[in-house]
């Protein structure tokens, strides 16, 4: 799902609403008093309605719902999580090579495929409805979000290419990459970071075996939704696939930050997965969540043509593991040219300990 904290309270301002952890990648901590604006170069578009905008060599006409600044546009495509030894790219290829190692398909090769490469620019449909985000969220607002114009905008969460890789026909993948959202400047704030998403999808078969013993287990029935499962899950299904997205979470944040690390799991809700947690951990005496995840609503999977199937997703964000993991104080360091910086990250192990200096 990330996904995955604008809506973190809104929900009629009473409801616990995280979709915007999920959005932003679980990275927000809340914003400092000092917090600046964003400097009107990077909160002001440029550019009349019907003069045209070229982004990674498309050309998009603006319009009324145009708000995305050149200085934001210039970001596109850098890609830090692809540049070699950034500490973006040392969090990522230390995901994959666990994935990779843990998670291997039928014929030998890697479960899950990885898609680092997508364009962020997609539609509203594919940032909001194909994940049932309801019109009137407060998510949507032009406020926060980069609208090249009103059918094109750059993605808030890399949860908007779920709904295309599973019409695909793809069961298990990550999607990584920038994604923008509308925010004040400071030490832990910034409107472009970077986030991994990650779905799996399981057929009858695969999570129940063949069982040929005794009454066949089913994924699906239709019952009520409660605060454990959806109306169309049955709860031996939604029991399994909790116990094996907890369990994958679990041994990838401990490949991360070792061994004896205190885990915690905190219920939530997103719009597009129910039962919904957040995973926190013990940090140097300090509980910090890290990620946001869940069972995918099922009208999500039946709508991208897997209805004989029942899945999960977990979104993370890149920044907020590498602040943590190498101790970097400031998110604006990962946009440094400055090789002070850079060659700490230069090692000959991607799972050595580097500890940023000043």
């Amino acid at each position: 799902m990330t996904f995955w904290s604008l809506a973190k309270n809104v929900q009629h301002h009473h409801l616990k609403v995280c979709l915007t952890n999920w959005v932003r990648s679980i990275f927000q901590s809340s914003r400092s008093p000092a917090s600046q604006p964003i400097s009107t170069e990077l909160a002001t578009a440029d550019g009349s309605s019907g003069s045209s905008m070229e982004v990674l060599g498309k050309s998009y006409t603006r319009d009324d719902h145009s708000n995305a600044p050149v200085k934001i546009l210039s970001k596109v495509g850098k890609n830090l999580h692809q540049r070699k030894y950034h500490p973006l790219w040392l969090v990522l290829e230390r995901v994959k090579r666990h994935f990779y190692q843990q998670y291997v398909g039928q014929y030998g090769t890697p479960l899950f495929s990885v898609f680092d490469g997508l364009s962020p620019v997609v539609t509203p449909w594919q940032n909001f409805d194909s994940l049932l985000v309801p019109a009137d969220h407060p998510s949507r607002k032009k406020g926060d979000n980069y609208y090249l114009n009103r059918v094109h905008m750059l993605r808030s969460h890399t949860s908007a290419h779920q709904w295309n890789l599973m019409r695909a026909g793809l069961s298990a993948f990550l999607v990584v990459g920038d994604v923008y959202r509308r925010d004040q400047i400071d030490s832990h704030h910034y409107p472009i970071f970077h986030q991994l998403e990650a779905v799996r999808l399981f057929s009858k078969r695969q999570l129940f075996g063949d069982n040929k013993d005794g009454e066949p287990f089913q994924l699906f029935e239709q019952s009520s939704r409660s605060a454990h499962k959806q109306e169309t899950h049955t709860m031996e299904a939604v029991k399994l696939v909790e116990f094996d997205l907890k369990q994958t979470l679990t041994k990838l944040i401990t490949h991360l930050f070792g061994v004896g690390l205190e885990i915690r799991w905190v219920d939530c809700y997103f719009p597009f997965t129910h039962p919904s947690f957040e995973m926190e951990i013990n940090f140097q005496g300090e509980w910090i969540e890290v990620l946001g995840c869940g069972i995918m609503e099922q009208q999500l999977v039946n709508s991208a043509g897997a209805q004989n199937k029942i899945g999960w997703a977990f979104g993370l964000g890149l920044e907020r593991l590498a602040m943590i993991l190498y101790n970097i104080p400031d998110i604006r360091l990962f946009w440094s040219e400055d090789e002070r910086f850079l060659k700490q990250f230069y090692v000959s192990d991607i799972n050595q300990n580097v500890q940023f200096q000043s």
